[in-house]
């Protein structure tokens, strides 16, 4: 009788050895596949956090007039498609001088004007004046224009951008530009609209560019100016 309860001891012992033995290699095989987890979640997130370095990058280079500030419509860029580096021409002619902008070259539509600014106070309002009057159809606040524009700083004239740089003109609807540039081309109250043809000085106070927001080389609370040469309207939705 001893003997048989000692054989049955011992195989108890051996079943709970062989349990504890599976229980452990669950065990590995759970840590195993955590371990698996952590490191596929690991890669997953660097992917996600590299892809939007990527597009917040992408984002910062687009053209400095890229929508206006506080608008949640406006997301378009008057931006001109670059091929390669280009050395436009230099507009030749007098200069025409004014509210604190020289433009040289005014009236040559050939080259891009060399503009200047020095101002020691800011526009309370849009500011215009038509170094060219253009004689085709008429832009409206609602346009897709093609057009070849410098900008520069009203306070200091330090150019933030140039279509005739980029080596082409900007093609964009005036729905999805900055206050400044949708007035300044389309026309507003006191303004009139341009004719293709045309060139201007526009001269924007910060409310009606970017206010508050700084983008890549244009400070915060920024009035800037704008020679626009509006090559072409495509499309209108009203007016004409």
């Amino acid at each position: 009788m001893a003997s048989k309860r000692k054989r049955r001891e011992e195989a108890r012992r051996q079943r709970y050895s062989e349990f504890d033995r599976l229980e452990e290699l669950a065990a590995v095989r759970r840590r195993r596949v955590r371990s698996a987890l952590i490191v596929v979640t690991a890669v997953v997130l660097v992917a996600v956090v590299g892809t939007l370095v990527a597009v917040i990058v992408d984002r910062n280079g687009q053209s400095p007039v890229a929508g206006a500030s506080g608008s949640a419509t406006t997301s378009a860029t008057p931006t001109s498609q670059p091929t390669e580096p280009s050395t436009a021409p230099a507009a030749k002619g007098p200069s025409v001088s004014f509210r604190g902008v020289t433009v040289q070259g005014a009236a040559d539509l050939g080259g891009a004007p060399a503009v200047t600014s020095k101002s020691s106070s800011d526009p309370t309002k849009l500011e215009y004046k038509d170094l060219v009057v253009g004689k085709g159809k008429a832009a409206t606040p609602t346009s897709q224009v093609s057009v070849q524009y410098v900008g520069v700083l009203y306070k200091d004239g330090k150019v933030f951008d140039s279509s005739w740089s980029n080596g082409a003109p900007a093609d964009f609807s005036l729905t999805g530009v900055v206050p400044g540039f949708t007035q300044g081309i389309g026309g507003t109250k006191g303004v009139p609209p341009m004719k293709v043809g045309g060139r201007r000085i526009i001269i924007m106070p910060a409310p009606l560019g970017y206010g508050s927001e700084a983008r890549d080389s244009i400070p915060a609370n920024s009035s800037l100016v704008f020679v626009v040469d509006l090559k072409n309207v495509t499309t209108s939705t009203t007016g004409g």
